[in-house]
């Protein structure tokens, strides 16, 4: 399976939608565990590059590094110690990620001065991830891999990964990879999908076929979530594939995906054509939009009791995808419509209220539709 240079490129479209997921999840999660106290920090760049494409647009160690430097008032504060392995297998490559990362660190020195470490590797995944995975999850750990690391979804990786506690994830992968090198046995040897099964879908699916799959894989008493995040460019799809156990990342994320894309949280593009099914229909019953059938889902499973507080309901928005605002709004309107009372002014769907304050509240039915 080979692997695409880029090295002496531009940054395509979809690796800048990609960059900027990555830095705005990274920008989310340092502050996350600073504010709770932890004393370290580790981010793994496993696949970092060089640090800039040839126009100097930034590439992930850079975005991390920018994120970094915002935060170092509160790593100040804290006294958090931040370690940052930045991996690159390309000799050449390795060179230039080294001058572009110290290049920055000399601009920005307060980022050294608050204690910051940066490591550089330059290994292959496999030796490098031996290497360091003890360490991973033993502190609040941030990794991201892209395509070149499909080896990641072997099980020595994938679930080793997410069984680590405290260890957030992205994963990276072009669809047009799964569907070319899907049927060979190299491929089959590290990611088990069953192509057929996969084409018999749209091909802007693919992604979010690959998540199903790993998340049969999970153990049933496993707390990490998956969610997938679809790019388009022109005909070829690429996907991200976030995963973590911890409510407050879990939040973030997909603050973070709701922010690139209202419509559906899970694509840079209306995947399921959603704008066509709030145009309205002649005949026939009105199509519902990603945001419409969970608020229906969620409206049935309070009225039947299978969720009885906002708690019951945080977790359930979180399940789905979606936000606690989605989960909110329909909530208020069941209590206009009479169907619902509850000892609030709100529903109280957010993390602040359901875990980070335990300030629960009861749902009472008071009549059925």
């Amino acid at each position: 399976m080979p692997v695409k240079n880029i090295h002496g490129e531009p940054f395509s479209e979809e690796t800048i939608t990609k960059l900027e997921i990555f830095e705005s999840y990274a920008g989310e999660w340092l502050p996350i565990f600073i504010m709770a106290g932890a004393k370290v920090l580790y981010i793994f760049d496993f696949f970092a590059g060089t640090g800039y494409d040839n126009i100097g647009v930034p590439g992930s160690p850079i975005r991390i590094l920018t994120k970094i430097k915002k935060q170092i008032d509160l790593i100040f504060q804290k006294k958090t110690k931040v370690h940052f392995c930045v991996n690159e297998y390309d000799a050449n490559k390795f060179k230039l990620l080294q001058e572009s990362c110290e290049s920055f660190l000399a601009e920005n020195p307060e980022i050294g001065r608050a204690g910051v470490e940066l490591h550089y590797y330059n290994k292959d995944f496999v030796e490098l991830y031996d290497q360091l995975e003890f360490c991973i999850g033993k502190y609040p750990s941030l990794v991201y891999l892209d395509q070149n690391g499909v080896k990641f979804t072997t099980d020595k990786y994938f679930l080793g990964i997410s069984q680590k506690p405290t260890t957030d994830f992205l994963y990276y992968i072009s669809s047009s990879y799964v569907n070319r090198f899907g049927d060979t046995e190299e491929f089959k040897s590290v990611l088990k999908v069953d192509m057929d099964e996969v084409r018999k879908k749209p091909y802007k699916y693919i992604h979010q076929t690959v998540l199903e799959y790993l998340r049969a894989r999970l153990p049933k008493e496993s707390h990490v979530r998956l969610y997938p995040f679809t790019i388009k460019k022109h005909s070829n799809y690429y996907g991200i594939i976030f995963g973590a156990s911890n409510y407050r990342a879990l939040d973030k994320f997909l603050k973070t995906a709701w922010k690139v894309n209202g419509i559906n949280g899970a694509a840079n593009f209306d995947i399921n054509d959603d704008a066509s099914k709030s145009q309205g229909v002649l005949f026939g019953e009105q199509p519902l939009t990603k945001i419409q059938s969970f608020q229906k889902k969620l409206r049935e499973k309070i009225l039947s009791g299978e969720i009885k507080t906002s708690l019951d309901a945080f977790k359930f928005t979180l399940d789905e995808g979606h936000l606690g605002n989605h989960a909110m709004v329909e909530i208020k309107k069941m209590k206009v419509e009479g169907l619902v009372s509850y000892d609030a002014k709100s529903p109280k769907v957010n993390y602040e209220a359901a875990i980070k304050n335990r300030d629960i509240i009861t749902y009472k039915i008071t009549a059925k539709q």
